[in-house]
């Protein structure tokens, strides 16, 4: 073979450097994402906002809104994490812990709050306009509210306990954690979020002087999904009440200390659901 020939059968360099990048492109391509990889990467930033800034479910605001960059860094590595494939208690660790993000997001974009409504008290997080149902946030790829998370994401995974480990914002939500969910920890700390609702009068305070069950708007707000858990586990005895109160009960029985158990037991109290205390979960000042 000439020397001619040999160089013409050799392919230029260019057209090989072009082709190995084309192969690497591709291989990388291939490589398959790790679900919540992304989100899971941030959660660290998240878990120290919850560590330095939350004490028993109330936040330190004013201090936070002067020391957000980790909490926004979270809100934006969540607004594109890829959530599909996901094992489905990861999935709804990372859907608690980016409602809960949000509402702290969007407290701080307005603390101190002011006063437009005379419907919610002070520095409410309804003094909002529109903060539930109409402000859009980024997530997981998706545009969607705070309202449509908890009305058509988190109903999907049946689990009634998810909507006590909501903040809201309020003190009359569940208690915010000073951790971040994880899907590992996550049966614990819903089985820990639902005992805490039994012990805490904001959710459910069993009032023996005033012969009633006295019980959180959020029961009858997912009035659906904690029936479809929790109504047949009550006591038979109880099967002329409503299907929401023996859900209620259904729910506490697992909890009650032995004193609570002979006056639930007795079947002549009154079950009310309470009107939510909106009020602001705020640390700052107290």
């Amino acid at each position: 073979m000439s020397r001619l020939t040999r160089l013409l059968s050799r392919p230029p360099a260019a057209l090989v450097a072009k082709s190995a990048a084309l192969c690497l492109a591709l291989a990388v391509s291939l490589t398959p994402v790790r679900p919540l990889a992304q989100a899971d990467a941030a959660r660290g930033n998240y878990d120290a906002v919850l560590d330095t800034y939350v004490r028993d479910g109330l936040v330190y605001y004013r201090a936070l809104r002067s020391d957000r960059a980790k909490l926004d860094g979270f809100i934006a590595a969540i607004a594109s994490a890829p959530v599909d494939g996901a094992a489905p208690a990861d999935r709804l660790a990372f859907w608690l812990n980016a409602y809960n993000a949000l509402v702290l997001r969007a407290v701080v974009d307005q603390y101190p709050i002011p006063q437009r409504s005379k419907d919610y008290p002070p520095r409410s997080i309804r003094q909002i306009p529109g903060v539930f149902e109409r402000t859009p946030r980024r997530v997981a790829g998706r545009t969607i509210t705070l309202d449509q998370i908890e009305q058509t994401v988190l109903t999907t995974f049946n689990d009634p306990r998810a909507f006590l480990a909501l903040g809201r914002g309020a003190v009359g939500s569940g208690r915010l954690r000073s951790e971040a969910y994880t899907g590992a920890a996550l049966e614990r700390q819903l089985a820990e979020a639902a005992g805490e609702c039994v012990r805490r009068a904001h959710c459910i305070d069993i009032d023996r002087d005033g012969n009633a069950v006295k019980v959180n708007a959020i029961f009858s707000w997912r009035e659906r999904d904690f029936t479809a858990a929790y109504t047949d586990r009550s006591d038979p005895r109880f099967a002329a009440r409503s299907p929401l109160e023996r859900a209620v009960l259904g729910f506490m029985a697992p909890k009650l200390l032995t004193t609570e158990h002979e006056f639930i037991d007795g079947n002549q109290f009154q079950v009310r659901f309470q009107p939510f205390d909106w009020s602001l979960n705020d640390l700052t000042g107290r």
